[in-house]
């Protein structure tokens, strides 16, 4: 053999065999570290946005990080006129784009709220799943919204009203990332779940079997009393992060807001791809302590990944926590990303199979000092950085 052919042969042998070490790398193994962290969006910082809120962040099917943001226009308040801002990164967030605003609801008194991203990979599109007059404020009915990128976000459809399809039930996606089921039942399914009103609250999941062009209800599961006030401690999940499941069932991670049994979170389970929520599913996660919040949630290599502000009264400590058990228990070494004022969170990893992709994941969240909705801000968390 020349000699070029057998270094070019012993190069290839020494790839395969690095890359089955990290690919066999056991979970024990993980210590995270906060590798890198930049501030998105500052509040208050431009005449157009008084407060930034609703962070949401996810790669584009070509590699190409977006990260979206509520600007609201003229307070901090859920209501009001805002913006879909958008900063898009195609070095894994070494540097971003300017901001862009996508969406603009104009002066609209009950104006959009963030929503998901979901990430069509068979099709190579990005879709983001919001809701107009969601709290039916001087204005009505609530319609959910859907616009697309098929150019890896650097434009975007005009807004296509999805209630002609799934009526006028007000229904806020998220805040995080949908799933497009990658295993049966229901391989290829969109799946974008999130919660009702206030009176009429609960999980409830929109599907879409055709790539986004057509969405109909799924799983749900409602809050008790429905359609009524609630009183503390009574039954009512809220914002929810769904993740699929190495076995292909989805794991649904949910804001409990009136502290039913526990300051911590609910976790749901659809065995069908989305289609029901068995209340044989359903659990509390007393490991999971929470002030009540939106948080964010990532299954990688067959570890999943949990952020939140964990605390069971106020918004601080965010937190990074990581289960080898499919979130039946969490290590008990879980990092804290941030001491202070902390609120929604949204992770997000590359999937190449890659060596370097699998070191990585990638955190955004509310971040502030005195309060948490001063700022956006981005981290990049290296795996095994504390090796």
């Amino acid at each position: 053999m020349e000699t070029g052919s057998l270094i070019a042969a012993l190069f290839i042998l020494l790839s395969a065999v690095l890359s089955s070490c990290v690919c066999t790398i056991d979970g024990l193994q993980i210590d995270p570290l906060v590798y890198e962290e930049q501030l998105l969006w500052v509040s208050g910082a431009s005449g157009h946005v008084n407060t930034y809120r609703i962070p949401l962040i996810t790669f584009t099917p070509k590699g190409s990080l977006l990260a979206f943001a509520e600007g609201r226009k003229s307070s901090s308040a859920d209501v009001g006129a805002k913006f879909i801002a958008v900063r898009r990164s195609t070095d894994k967030g070494d540097t971003w784009s300017p901001t862009s605003f996508i969406i603009n609801d104009g002066m609209n008194p009950d104006g959009l709220n963030l929503g998901s991203v979901v990430v069509d990979e068979e099709v190579g599109s990005v879709i983001l799943i919001y809701s107009m007059c969601f709290h039916l404020y001087h204005c009505g009915p609530a319609s959910t919204m859907m616009v697309e990128s098929t150019d890896d976000g650097l434009s975007w459809s005009s807004p296509r009203n999805l209630s002609v399809q799934l009526g006028v039930q007000a229904f806020a996606p998220g805040p995080g990332f949908g799933i497009q089921k990658r295993h049966e039942p229901g391989k290829g399914r969109l799946v974008v779940c999130g919660h009702g009103t206030i009176e009429g609250d609960g999980v409830f999941c929109i599907l879409s079997d055709d790539h986004g062009e057509n969405w109909y209800y799924g799983a749900m599961m409602k809050s008790i009393p429905y359609n009524q006030k609630k009183k503390p401690q009574d039954f009512n999940p809220d914002e929810c992060q769904p993740v699929e499941m190495p076995d292909g069932s989805i794991l649904i991670n949910v804001r409990n807001q009136n502290n039913y049994h526990c300051r911590c979170r609910i976790v749901m389970r659809s065995l069908d791809g989305g289609l029901t929520l068995p209340i044989d599913e359903l659990f509390f996660d007393e490991m999971l302590v929470d002030p009540a919040v939106a948080a964010g949630m990532l299954q990688k290599n067959g570890v999943l990944y949990f952020t939140n502000p964990s605390n069971e009264q106020n918004r601080v400590n965010l937190t990074l926590r990581w289960s080898l058990t499919n979130g039946s228990s969490w290590e008990n070494n879980a990092v804290q990303i941030w001491a202070g004022q902390s609120g929604y969170s949204s992770i997000t990893s590359l999937d190449t199979g890659s060596v370097e992709d699998q070191k990585f994941i990638f955190i955004i969240y509310e971040k502030g000092h005195k309060d948490y909705d001063e700022t956006i801000s981005f981290v990049k968390v290296h795996l095994y950085g504390g090796l």
